[in-house]
């Protein structure tokens, strides 16, 4: 089964100097034309969380869903968009990943869809080998919906908080560099672009 999956692209990005992260030039091409080649071949249809005017993504060819609650509640508030649109097509499940990480895996959707039923999360492994979790990229029933507006609207924020309090499952990538290295800074970008080649 092929879910639909959300781009997560609705933060600020304040340590980059504000504006989209997702339309930084990496390699001649927006980051989020790369995230795009990355995720259609794992996913259908796609859609873009993202707040303010719509019209800036206009050349992807992807619904641009804004946050449905007020006040830019983070990454909760895009995977909710994306749950209240994939319920619309008649998905039992969304798949969310982060506009700013663009080398996510290439069997990402199908291995979380893998683990089962429920919420299920990627993770890595840091360089002492520890898992670290990545709760922007995850699976998520639509059946939760409810769920995670109640506890949007009692101010909680977290990922991790909503992902828990469903006993989220997890799927650990053991690849090096990590696959889930995301775009917070200019250096960080610096080394995108550095890294670029590398990739696959």
């Amino acid at each position: 089964m092929t879910h639909p999956a959300i781009i997560l692209a609705g933060g600020r990005a304040t340590r980059m100097g504000g504006g989209d992260k997702c339309l930084l030039d990496l390699g001649g091409r927006p980051m989020l034309a790369r995230i795009i080649d990355r995720l259609a071949p794992q996913c259908a249809p796609l859609a873009l969380n993202a707040n303010g005017d719509a019209a800036r993504f206009a050349g992807f060819g992807l619904p641009v869903l804004p946050d449905s609650l007020p006040d830019l509640p983070g990454p909760l508030a895009g995977i909710l968009a994306g749950l209240d649109w994939a319920a619309g097509l008649g998905a039992d499940a969304v798949i969310s990943v982060a506009g700013d990480t663009p080398f996510f895996p290439r069997d990402l959707a199908a291995r979380l869809a893998a683990q089962g039923g429920g919420v299920v999360l990627a993770a890595g492994r840091d360089e002492g080998g520890r898992v670290v979790d990545h709760p922007t990229f995850g699976l998520w029933p639509v059946g939760l919906r409810d769920a995670l507006r109640g506890f949007l609207l009692q101010g909680k924020r977290r990922v991790r908080g909503f992902a828990a309090e469903q006993g989220a499952a997890a799927v650990v990538w053991d690849r090096s560099p990590d696959p889930f290295f995301n775009i917070n800074t200019p250096e960080d970008l610096d080394r995108a672009r550095q890294a670029l080649g590398q990739q696959t």
